[in-house]
């Protein structure tokens, strides 16, 4: 594999965004639309969950299950009782995001065996990483630098240095799609596809944000299923437009100051629809 540069990477832009957002026909139902499974949160982190399914919802899904743990079903319910928590079918899976690779509890282990042999698409975040080893299913993994260092071995200062090229080896190392997060995100797929996503204002880099942005993947994966099963780059089109999406929502949330990360997430809709228009 050839050394890959930031000039390999193909801005991703708004426009290029707004066809890989899935709008309801008229004669879609709930399962048309789009059915996503998330395993995320914790006994220790049960925000990530509410973050997470938060910013799928608003992202725009027919049907949300959420099968983590009690204690974190039970604020998912509490702010979206419009969330399912009984299994059944999904088009795609949330795997990860505020769990402990190292403290995973039984209810989670048995639920990542679950998602890893059904051959659905998978967004693998924070302690769900490893699982992409697991399963012969198409992978997108979304690290920060850390999480990436800590996978591959390597220093923050290794990836920190040359995000571009870490993303692009990692992909062809594990045969995932990588979406590397960062003020410019960069997404990697197997197959070559570089693309760069800029759209994030630095106020960005606050607690929460990865969890947002993987709801916001999870529900464009769930919602192109058909396309991820004919074309090998639509996950690194769809995670560019996550990128693209969440770095909106943020600027329109911030205004140019702070931000919360629900404020984001409330702002997704109306982003998403700006998008459109």
């Amino acid at each position: 594999m050839t050394d890959s540069t930031s000039s390999d990477y193909t801005p991703w832009t708004p426009d290029d965004a707004k066809a890989w957002i899935a709008v309801p026909k008229d004669d879609d139902d709930k399962y048309s639309r789009g059915v996503l499974g998330v395993v995320t949160g914790s006994n220790q982190y049960p925000g990530a969950a509410v973050l997470g399914v938060e910013a799928a919802l608003h992202t725009g899904v027919g049907m949300l299950r959420y099968l983590g743990p009690d204690r974190a079903a039970d604020f998912v319910l509490h702010r979206r009782p419009e969330a399912v928590t009984s299994p059944g079918r999904v088009q795609a899976w949330l795997l990860g995001s505020g769990i402990d690779p190292d403290t995973l509890d039984g209810v989670t282990t048995d639920r990542f065996r679950q998602a890893a042999e059904s051959g659905l698409p998978l967004v693998l975040d924070a302690g769900a990483l490893s699982l992409r080893e697991r399963t012969d299913a198409t992978v997108v993994v979304t690290p920060h630098f850390r999480e990436l260092a800590r996978a591959l071995g390597k220093t923050v200062a290794d990836v920190a240095n040359d995000p571009a090229e870490a993303a692009a080896r990692t992909a062809g190392e594990w045969g995932a799609t990588v979406l590397l997060k960062g003020h410019h995100t960069y997404v990697a797929s197997p197959g070559g596809l570089r693309l760069v996503a800029a759209s994030a204002p630095s106020w960005l880099a606050t607690a929460g944000a990865g969890d947002a942005l993987g709801g916001i993947l999870g529900a464009l994966v769930a919602t192109h299923a058909d396309e991820i099963a004919g074309d090998e780059d639509a996950l690194a089109r769809l995670a560019a437009t996550a990128s693209v999406v969440h770095g909106l929502a943020a600027e329109r949330s911030s205004g140019g100051g702070p931000i919360t990360v629900l404020s984001l997430i409330d702002a997704l809709p109306a982003t998403i629809a700006e998008l459109l228009r």
